[in-house]
């Protein structure tokens, strides 16, 4: 068995696994026939010993005269060819009357009754039985060479097991056969992969899949689909960054240029280093926001995992932006009076906390209001985010959480990626986020809601 992993084919280790196991029942079998049969023709020829001495007896007994001295043994003649390897001899009142011609005038055995294996003189080893008259005058011996019994068991055995090894071979080219025919569809699904393209990814498709075989074919289609998912999103990312990062690229360049050729002009340098200094901030904040999509694009449909209070997050992303609204005048209310559990990472949901309200302030007007509250009950967390800015139309609300997608006629700058971060952090979280006209400002009003995490 251990030389059975030394061979890298399969198709090798299941033929010779299935050979060995083959020869192995063989010999077993060999070995069982040989056990059967011997103690079988032992007892067949031993009882032909005992009935021929019987026998023996009856005629001994039947002739019923006593042997004088002129009388002489009588040799029994010679009828078979197999005769010299059986032998008999008949004692009448202990002297011997009758002999085959292949045994001498003293006692084949010490046993005068049963069995016994003996060796004679010419070191042949026989089977004799022993067995006694009625009366006790008369005693008979029966004997067989052992060899002759091997030679009837050979024979035996060559007409069971012969035919059987002749088999062998056979059951080699039908095993071979069987295996080659069961591997088949590896076979066929190592060619099909072969043939495909390096940039083919549709699910693999054969006809007739053993049902061992089809959950390979399923987990295989299973990673083309998820390489295919990230191919996708990397060609999604690459295209994103090449068509946003060329706009900042090249007002940082322009910006650049103004610089150098502004000569003696300090406010002038001043000013397009100023705008310079805007760009880098820009095209960072673009490159946070790409990766930031990008790296959920790439968990598929699961991220990290933990308990986040909404509350005390809301409380710090609103005081991290509390600069950004004094700066704009704007008024930055929040409402977190309760602890608000949810199932969720704690940086994505600040990410997704953070686009929210840096959109309000941003596309608010000077002085406006941005209202933050966050509530919880059994069953939900809820986190609403209200502006008094100019709103939007359904027709605009509609494609929020398109790539690059922003409302015309806005004087801020953006990328157009926070709400498609915003749309994948929420689904990420089973999040819903609904989005219509303020009731209460008159601007936006974007509520997301969370399943309340278990306590």
């Amino acid at each position: 068995m251990k030389l059975l992993p030394r061979l890298k084919s399969l198709q090798a280790r299941l033929l010779a696994l299935l050979l060995l196991l083959v020869t192995v029942v063989w010999l077993g079998a060999a070995v069982l026939i040989w056990i059967d049969a011997s103690d079988e023709l032992d007892e067949l020829l031993d009882g032909h010993l005992a009935q021929s001495a019987a026998l023996l007896i009856v005629q001994q007994t039947s002739q019923g005269h006593d042997m004088d001295e002129n009388d002489r043994v009588e040799d029994a003649q010679s009828l078979h060819k197999y005769a010299p390897r059986v032998a008999f001899q008949v004692f009448h009142d202990g002297q011997l009357s009758m002999r085959s011609a292949n045994v001498g005038s003293q006692p084949m055995s010490h046993k005068l009754r049963g069995f016994a294996t003996v060796q004679l003189d010419d070191k042949t080893t026989w089977r004799v039985f022993g067995a006694r008259g009625n009366e006790g005058d008369v005693q008979v011996f029966v004997g067989e060479q052992t060899k002759s019994r091997e030679s009837i068991l050979w024979a035996v055995l060559k007409g069971v097991l012969m035919p059987l090894m002749y088999a062998l071979p056979l059951l080699a080219m039908g095993g071979w056969l069987a295996v080659r025919n069961g591997l088949a569809p590896l076979r066929q699904l190592s060619e099909a992969l072969a043939k495909r393209r390096p940039d083919a990814l549709e699910p693999v498709v054969l006809q007739d899949v053993p049902s061992e075989i089809d959950p390979v074919m399923h987990s295989l289609n299973g990673l083309f689909e998820r390489i295919q998912t990230t191919m996708a999103a990397e060609r999604r990312f690459t295209a994103d960054a090449a068509h946003e990062l060329r706009t900042p690229i090249a007002a940082i360049r322009t910006q650049a240029q103004v610089a150098l050729g502004a000569g003696t002009d300090a406010a002038q340098r001043d000013h397009a280093l100023n705008f310079t200094l805007a760009g880098c901030d820009r095209a960072t904040h673009l490159v946070d926001q790409l990766l930031t999509l990008s790296r959920l694009e790439a968990s598929s449909t699961s991220a990290p995992g933990g308990v986040v209070d909404v509350s005390a997050l809301a409380q710090r992303v609103a005081a991290d932006l509390a600069l950004t609204a004094l700066g704009r005048e704007q008024e930055l209310a929040l409402d977190a009076p309760a602890p608000a559990l949810i199932a969720a990472d704690d940086m994505l949901t600040s990410v997704l906390l953070r686009n929210l309200l840096d959109n309000a302030l941003r596309y608010s007007p000077t002085a406006a209001k941005v209202y933050l509250s966050v509530t919880c009950d059994d069953l939900q967390v809820t986190l609403q985010v209200d502006d008094s800015g100019p709103g939007m139309s359904d027709a605009d609300i509609a494609r929020l959480g398109e790539r690059f997608y922003r409302v015309l006629g806005t004087e801020q700058t953006g990328s157009g990626l926070g709400w498609s971060i915003v749309r994948r952090i929420a689904k990420v979280y089973g999040a819903q986020v609904d989005i219509r006209r303020s009731a209460k400002l008159g601007g936006l009003c974007v509520t997301v809601r969370w399943p309340t995490a278990k306590r």
